[in-house]
């Protein structure tokens, strides 16, 4: 959570006996924007494929905090200093899509009605140590308003990971089953917002979802509502006690148009970067070439993404499941994530637009066990591709 300094005592005072992260605010004023490298600076921050913001974010202790950001995610590399574990966590480093207080990323969509969004996309994955303690939280704000500053009105807290003597706000209430996996439900409020908390039972260190799924049960909890908006997605680490080697390797997300307030089918996919995809009456929008060299244990492919729409694409995310066995070490002109299964292939800062009729090309290498196979579906921004 994200509260500006001089409201963080109050709001220690409010969260006595109780362990979360409060709300741990990012002052944009405050914030220093820096080039993919580390970063030291309490709230400093910088942009990562041209679409999400990493920050630092530091808020709730004195004691030194370095991230190192690579083009993809992040990796804790100092995490001075210690928190009671019955009171809020001692920072956030994060990475986001959307707006957090005036800093918006680049591009987006982002405050978005929810009643006007199908999906929402996205994957991670995190790297985890046991000589902390630390939550693994992704964090979804909702707030009547298309809010971009300040704090949101609702808290979604998904808990992929928790290690040491530390809860989530309130208490918990029921269990639900969503994206096939059954979570502990707690609900509360911190002092300054309501936080309903997904809470899973077990690690897990990579995951590719819908975070509407999460939206959609929030409302059902009557902690939300359909006409309100969505202002960021993000995700990171909440520590109390060290931290240092905790990583976010991959994330990606994006926000796939549903409804709009009339009812009507938007009919794309709007994304990060601010394009939309428009399949035309009854075809794709994008072809896909996807074009394999195998060796034993071991291949690269070259993959080419035709728009075949009308409108540019700015800012693209072709996904794709890769066979059983099969797993990315490395990408060139493009970031896939996570290294297996359902992938996403993202633009990098050099091609992020595709115009109509236009190419891009991308690639990666990769191993496989047994015997290799190619992916059989592609989707462009959610999208349906035929493949040539």
């Amino acid at each position: 959570m994200r509260l500006r300094a001089r409201t963080l005592l109050t709001a220690l005072t409010l969260m006595l006996g109780t362990t979360t992260a409060l709300l741990t605010a990012t002052p944009a004023t405050q914030a220093a924007t820096q080039a993919t490298g580390q970063i030291c600076e309490q709230y400093g921050t910088t942009t990562v494929q041209g679409r999400y913001i990493v920050q630092n974010n530091r808020w709730g202790t004195s004691a030194t905090q370095c991230i190192n950001v690579g083009d993809s995610g992040f990796t804790v590399t100092q995490a001075d200093g210690s928190v009671a574990t019955n009171g809020a966590p001692k920072s956030y480093p994060s990475i986001f899509l959307g707006c957090h207080y005036t800093a918006c990323s680049p591009g987006t969509n982002l405050p978005k009605r929810i009643d006007t969004i199908a999906a929402v996309p996205t994957s991670l994955t995190y790297g985890y140590v046991g000589n902390a303690t630390y939550d693994a939280a992704f964090d979804i704000w909702l707030d009547p308003q298309p809010k971009t500053d300040g704090v949101n009105r609702t808290e979604i807290m998904i808990w992929f990971n928790r290690v040491g003597s530390i809860q989530p706000i309130g208490s918990p209430t029921s269990t639900a089953t969503i994206g096939g996996r059954t979570w502990e439900i707690w609900t509360g409020n911190n002092g300054g917002n309501d936080v309903i908390s997904f809470v899973a039972p077990s690690a897990i260190t990579s995951w590719s979802f819908d975070v509407k799924d999460f939206i959609d049960r929030t409302v059902t909890q009557g902690m939300a509502a359909n006409n309100w908006y969505l202002t960021s997605v993000q995700a990171g680490f909440e520590p109390w006690i060290g931290g240092a080697g905790l990583s976010l390797s991959a994330f990606s997300s994006s926000v796939t148009d549903g409804q709009d307030t009339n009812g009507n089918g938007t009919g794309g996919t709007t994304q990060p970067g601010g394009g939309t995809t428009t399949p035309p009456a009854g075809q794709a929008a994008c072809q896909v070439e996807y074009t394999p060299n195998v060796w034993p244990g071991g291949f690269t492919t070259n993959v080419t993404v035709k728009n075949t729409g009308t409108t540019a694409v700015n800012g693209w995310n072709l996904a794709f499941t890769l066979p059983s066995g099969q797993q990315v070490s490395q990408a060139w002109n493009a970031t896939v994530s996570p290294s297996g299964g359902a992938v996403t292939a993202h633009n990098t800062t050099s091609n992020t637009v595709i115009s109509p009729g236009g190419t891009q090309n991308f690639g990666f290498q990769g191993t496989y066990t047994g015997t290799y196979a190619e992916p059989s579906a592609f989707t462009l921004g959610g999208a349906a591709c035929t493949v040539v």
